[in-house]
């Protein structure tokens, strides 16, 4: 595409004359840049793309977008915002994938990864091909592609589309973080589904109060669109137990569908039973009403799942082919994972990281621990700080044994971190290990048969921060070479 016709999208009085070479990427990285390339100048936390122009240049850009005069030999357009400028010559470069796909988007505090994962198995269950964005990596169909944020910068995102299209991806499926919402990376999607979770305390080091923390989230609602398009209508499937889904219903002209377990709602799971195996209840639609079973286990996997039956439905998929693929589900990484090395006791590994997930996996461990509940969890640094009191709190008033430690504690005093969680609990009992390895072997070693450990905060992530180191370091994996380590020394 010619220089001058792709800038004619963006509509905004930028005006350039002056050479029109062809663009053949579009890269915000100049690392990344290749011959016949388009340099985004984007100004990040840390460092900013305007710096790196020249080095743009020399690897082969040929044009530059830019907010402020930069000193090189090539075309350099200046635009009053290079992230909006950025995702309308993403989207209009590859071609506007969105509009070819069905793309749902899911929000909220919790749930969101386990939210997708369902959605992706009631979509392949019924013969279609995905697409996965999110928290733990990017799918394609059966190939898996690592990721850096939950979601990703506007032209990562529209490469990443045009991939799924170019692959004949039927759906997409995506978690939309907050973040992501208040930044505009998501600006150029056309989302036909808006999924919302629920809302409680986190990220408030970025967003300040819950009030702009709750708007960020409700965007999502938002840019779904003022037209009624009948053959290609727009939803907004809404967690009617939670407070925050009165404004967002108000936010969004699109169809509201709602769900629910407490309150009145369009999908509702009722009678619900829970064991140590899985979950049964019945699932009430404006279909039928149908009793299922699941191996999830917990009134926030009820959630997720009834989250997930709306947003398929709503998508004209089968609810015979939503209870068979909710039935057919094992789990998600990281998310209420078990870790089994033949012990006498349970060990659960979870990404509860806010006060809400870290209660609601407390909470329902206790309706099944036979003897005392161990929980293993930090704080992460250079991260909300007033959460960490509350969340010391909550696995001192649910678990018998509380072990405070380390989570990614990235720039911060591990220690600092500690002493804030301890603010929480003055007075009662409660363990405090620094190092995480220790911290989860000591719960390991303490533990008697019947007995259930929680190791929370990391799930499915593979590292830990330590100042400006990423090493390697797996919850589920300690914990099973310290189960191993305990059976070799009984």
């Amino acid at each position: 595409m010619k220089l001058q016709s792709l800038l004619s999208y963006l509509h905004d009085f930028t005006t350039y004359v002056g050479d029109n070479p062809t663009i053949t990427s579009i890269e915000m990285d100049s690392r990344e840049v290749k011959p016949g390339a388009l340099f985004v100048c984007i100004k990040g936390f840390t460092v900013d793309g305007h710096d790196f122009a020249q080095q743009a240049v020399e690897n082969g850009a040929v044009a530059i977008i830019a907010e402020r005069e930069v000193e090189v030999s090539v075309p350099v357009i200046i635009v009053k915002d290079t992230k909006r400028a950025m995702a309308v010559l993403a989207d209009i470069f590859y071609g506007q994938p969105t509009h070819q796909l069905h793309l749902i988007g899911v929000t909220g505090t919790n749930g969101k990864t386990t939210t997708t994962h369902i959605i992706e198995h009631i979509f392949r269950r019924a013969n279609k091909k995905t697409g996965l964005i999110g928290t733990i990596n990017i799918k394609i169909g059966d190939q898996t592609y690592d990721v850096k944020n939950t979601t990703p910068e506007s032209l990562v995102l529209q490469k990443t589309f045009k991939q799924m299209v170019d692959e004949n991806v039927d759906v997409a499926i995506m978690e939309v973080s907050s973040h992501a919402l208040h930044m505009g990376r998501v600006h150029g999607c056309d989302y036909d589904v808006a999924v919302f979770t629920n809302l409680t305390q986190d990220h408030l080091d970025y967003h300040r109060t819950m009030d702009e923390y709750r708007w960020a989230k409700g965007l999502l609602f938002a840019q779904l669109g003022n037209r009624f398009d009948h053959h290609k209508p727009k939803f907004a499937v809404l967690n009617q137990d939670d407070p925050a889904t009165s404004e967002y219903k108000r936010s969004t002209a699109a169809t509201v569908i709602t769900y629910g377990i407490d309150q009145k709602s369009d999908i509702m799971a009722k009678n619900i039973e829970m064991t140590t195996t899985g979950t049964t209840f019945d699932l009430v639609t404006p279909l039928d009403t149908v009793r299922v079973k699941t191996k999830l286990i917990g009134k926030f996997s009820i959630y997720n799942i009834l989250a997930a039956v709306a947003a398929c439905l709503v998508s004209n998929v089968p609810l015979a082919t939503i209870v068979e693929a909710i039935e057919e589900i094992q789990g998600v990484a990281g998310r209420f994972e078990v870790v089994d090395g033949g012990q006498n006791f349970t060990v659960i590994v979870d990404y509860a990281h806010t006060p809400d997930s870290l209660e609601n996996v407390l909470k329902t461990i206790k309706q099944f621990a036979k003897r005392k509940v161990y929980v293993v969890v930090g704080c992460g640094g250079d991260r909300d700080r007033t959460k960490r009191p509350i969340m010391a709190r909550i696995a001192a008033d649910y678990a018998d044994i509380p072990i405070f430690t380390s989570d990614n504690p990235r720039s911060e005093d591990p220690m600092a971190i500690l002493k804030d969680m301890e603010e929480g609990v003055k007075g009662r009992q409660y363990i405090s290990i620094v190092d995480r390895k220790e911290a989860i072997r000591y719960a390991v070693f303490q533990a008697q048969e019947g007995d259930v450990i929680l190791i929370a905060g990391k799930g499915h992530e593979t590292y830990q921060i330590i100042g400006n180191e990423v090493l390697e370091f797996d919850d589920r994996l300690v914990a099973r070479q310290a189960i191993k380590e305990r059976n070799e020394s009984c």
